[in-house]
């Protein structure tokens, strides 16, 4: 499975999952996700699973700073409807990552393991998405603009031919690494398009 080198070059987000532990899925319930995992899952690599997987990163960084994030027990909200734009793309990313869903995940044990309703959106939020710690109610809203980190020039032209089925073999394969060029650099800029405030 071949795809491009900067995929393994980003920071990887480990969590730790009592229901994980608890069935035996990994030891002591820890988990690593990798950008590549995500990417599998989206099925794409572009700017908002990029975005998403970042804001995730940064923001469970800042929730637990040099504590393992407690996976199925973190609340995320976002401001948007979750038809609105791509919050839902953004959603299912995040889902992946930390195991919240709206209402479609796992009803849990015993009352215990419920990953069901820890996702909510149109919320009354400043930032793309709120991240809260359900154990002691730290929160954490995170931005993400990638604005500053311009597409290649000729990107547009290539996009409209290859969607329009005029594009030769060499024309499609140039669109698709100017596209993963821009997700790379946005992932070498992180500073940049990722800010966050605590709550």
């Amino acid at each position: 499975m071949k795809h491009p080198d900067f995929y393994n070059q980003i920071e990887t987000i480990t969590l730790q999952d009592e229901l994980a532990s608890f069935l035996g899925a990994f030891e002591q319930g820890i988990i690593e996700f990798s950008y590549l995992d995500t990417v599998k899952a989206a099925g794409h690599s572009c700017p908002t699973v990029l975005g998403a997987y970042l804001m995730t990163l940064q923001g469970l960084k800042a929730l637990y700073k040099d504590k393992l994030p407690k996976r199925g027990d973190i609340l995320v909200e976002f401001a948007q409807n979750a038809n609105e734009g791509v919050a839902g793309v953004i959603a299912n990313v995040i889902t992946n990552i930390t195991g919240a869903t709206v209402n479609l995940g796992f009803k849990g044990l015993a009352g215990r393991y419920d990953r069901r309703h820890l996702m909510h959106f149109d919320c009354d939020i400043l930032g793309e998405v709120k991240f809260t710690r359900r154990d002691t109610g730290d929160a954490v809203e995170v931005f993400y603009d990638a604005s500053s980190i311009s597409a290649d020039k000729n990107m547009p032209e290539l996009m409209q031919a290859c969607l329009q089925g005029n594009a030769s073999t060499e024309q499609q394969a140039s669109f698709a690494k100017l596209w993963q060029a821009r997700v790379e650099a946005i992932a070498k800029n992180i500073d940049n398009v990722i800010s966050f405030q605590r709550c």
